[in-house]
């Protein structure tokens, strides 16, 4: 979500209090049959989306802050794995197991297993019948590198050899660092959804095709221009009190 956007709606919330203000002050000839728009309803209106736009200021600062930190926690990983693969190799260990390890650091460090071709090469290899069809093998999102890191860690406990005496590489520490790091991106991805649903609210406060703010506006400006008249002082304090609906 855009800052552009959320300036927006935060406008419309505003305007719309304005809005309300000068109803207010019109006193008893402000009085519209539809319950929707009458002064009650309105400022139970502006009241919840005040409050749901505070809500979503408030979340997203939260989830800011847990993405922060996740970046912070994970940015020591691609280090740490290639300390952990020499670790290894100097182990009394087989070339397979070394193999493995070596192929669980290389998706941890986001690299192919073979180089990519280029078109060009693609299309000579084409005119003799051979067909491919290269995925991108970059394994860069967070899940994967867990998924590979946890991968990586129970390799390590089939390794008797596997002793070293620095802590950070130790199963331990590493098997606490990944509970971490796990935590981490669960807390990320609780909140953006936690969030999500929170401007899913806000938006049907503010843009409900019949009951959202925006649409309570225009009905509120109509009543007013049917009491007073298009060309009359009290509509034209309000008819250019501006709402926009926000694409989403």
């Amino acid at each position: 979500m855009s800052k552009t956007n959320d300036t927006g709606h935060a406008k419309n919330v505003a305007n719309f209090e304005t809005l309300i203000a000068y109803l207010t002050g019109y006193g008893a000839v402000y009085n519209p049959s539809n319950a929707n728009i009458q002064l009650s309803s309105l400022n139970e209106k502006v009241a919840a989306a005040r409050t749901i736009s505070e809500q979503v200021h408030d979340l997203a600062a939260k989830n800011s802050n847990a993405i922060a930190a996740r970046d912070l926690a994970f940015q020591p990983l691609k280090k740490l794995s290639t300390r952990i693969v020499n670790a290894i190799k100097a182990s009394d260990v087989a070339q397979q197991v070394i193999d493995n390890a070596i192929t669980h650091n290389r998706k941890i460090q986001g690299q192919r297993a073979s180089v990519k071709l280029t078109e060009e090469e693609k299309q000579k290899l084409a005119t003799i019948g051979t067909v491919v069809n290269q995925v991108s093998a970059s394994q860069q999102s967070f899940d994967s590198q867990l998924d590979t890191f946890d991968k990586q860690i129970k390799l390590l406990a089939t390794i008797p050899s596997y002793a070293p005496n620095e802590v950070e590489l130790q199963q331990a520490t590493l098997t606490t660092l990944y509970n971490d790091l796990l935590q981490k991106n669960r807390d990320v991805v609780s909140k953006t959804s936690e969030l999500s649903t929170l401007r899913l609210n806000r938006n049907k406060i503010l843009y409900d095709a019949n009951t959202g703010i925006v649409a309570l506006a225009l009905d509120a400006k109509n009543y007013s221009k049917s009491v007073f008249g298009v060309s009359t002082p009290q509509y034209k304090q309000i008819s250019g009190i501006p709402f926009k609906t926000i694409k989403i």
